[in-house]
């Protein structure tokens, strides 16, 4: 399996050389780099070989084949719970991309499902962080893709996740507020979370969680959380404006340094022991749904990691 980008060409593009239009299109690679990879013939035109002085036409499709790079290391296991004609759910670990990004494309949950389940167009109807394990839903098709996100849309969907955090977290919470950018923070994606009813920022957008404590011990406690609405970061950028951060972490603990740590390959020993876990502490554990054919309800759950019992030392309750 192989990245493959394809790009249609519009009419105000028709006319323009091959190489000239790949490098204000693409700015990654100078306008010599693009000839160089014309030349080799890892972009095409419509299927065949083109010359950098070629222009193009309105409507064709050209296709441009990147050499294969290493990836990141990833865990690649997961575990099949439903396998139907029309979706798949999964309980994918705690280091595993959903989707293709970045330097992330066979390694991700994506590849996999379409190598190993042979899957041909895996269409994700929700996504976890590439940090956060559990149950995952993966549509076979465009239609069965329509029927189940039009559930999330109108909330009809159940969600559970468990999180270990760092403190003492009240019995039960229920919060209600909106999430916008973290202006205080170097890291540009951060969110912060803020209780109110009134926004606090332009585009700020709402959420709402419910929490509530399962077990405390050795200064965590074990959180379950149910979403009401369904944001980016949602319940780690709550849990850490609230004051409890996800144990392991590295955005939305206690040092957000740690995240650009991590990107450098930079983590110290002392940042390690501060973190807990190598990974974030946060699992998708249910997932209840209709059937998008018959309307009965579906329900899959995930245990929690083998490594969250390392940090905390009493029996976890993962039953429904």
């Amino acid at each position: 399996m192989r990245r493959i980008a394809k790009i249609e060409v519009a009419a105000a593009n028709a006319g323009i050389p091959v190489a000239e239009f790949l490098a204000t299109r693409f700015t990654y690679h100078s306008r010599e780099e693009w000839t160089a990879q014309i030349d080799s013939g890892a972009i095409t035109v419509n299927g065949a070989a083109v010359r950098p002085e070629d222009p193009l036409a309105a409507g064709a499709v050209l296709e441009y084949a990147p050499p294969a790079v290493p990836e990141p290391p990833a865990d690649l296991s997961y575990t099949v719970l439903a396998d139907d004609p029309d979706f798949i759910i999964v309980d994918k670990s705690g280091n595993l991309p959903c989707h293709p990004a970045g330097r992330y494309f066979r390694h991700t949950l994506w590849a996999l499902l379409k190598e190993r389940q042979h899957i041909d167009t895996p269409i994700f109807v929700h996504r976890l962080d590439r940090e956060t394990s559990g149950v995952v839903m993966v549509a076979k098709n465009p239609a069965t893709a329509r029927v189940l996100s039009a559930q999330f849309e109108r909330r009809e969907v159940s969600k559970e996740y468990l999180a270990l955090v760092e403190g003492e977290f009240p019995q039960q919470l229920s919060t209600e507020g909106w999430l916008c950018p973290d202006t205080v923070s170097s890291i540009r994606k951060k969110r912060r979370f803020v209780l109110g009813e009134t926004p606090p920022c332009p585009n700020a957008e709402p959420a709402a969680t419910v929490f509530r404590r399962e077990a405390f011990a050795n200064g965590i406690s074990l959180v379950r959380a149910i979403p009401h609405t369904g944001r980016t970061h949602q319940i780690r950028a709550t849990l850490y404006s609230l004051g409890y951060p996800v144990v392991g972490d590295k955005l939305y603990g206690r040092d957000e340094s740690c995240f650009l740590r991590q990107l450098e390959g930079r983590l110290t020993d002392a940042d390690r022991r501060a973190l807990r876990l190598d990974r974030q502490a946060l699992h998708s554990a249910l997932l209840r749904f209709r059937h998008p054919r018959n309307n009965n309800e579906v329900s899959a759950t995930a245990p929690v990691p083998a490594s969250w019992h390392g940090v905390m030392p009493i029996g976890i309750n993962n039953e429904y």
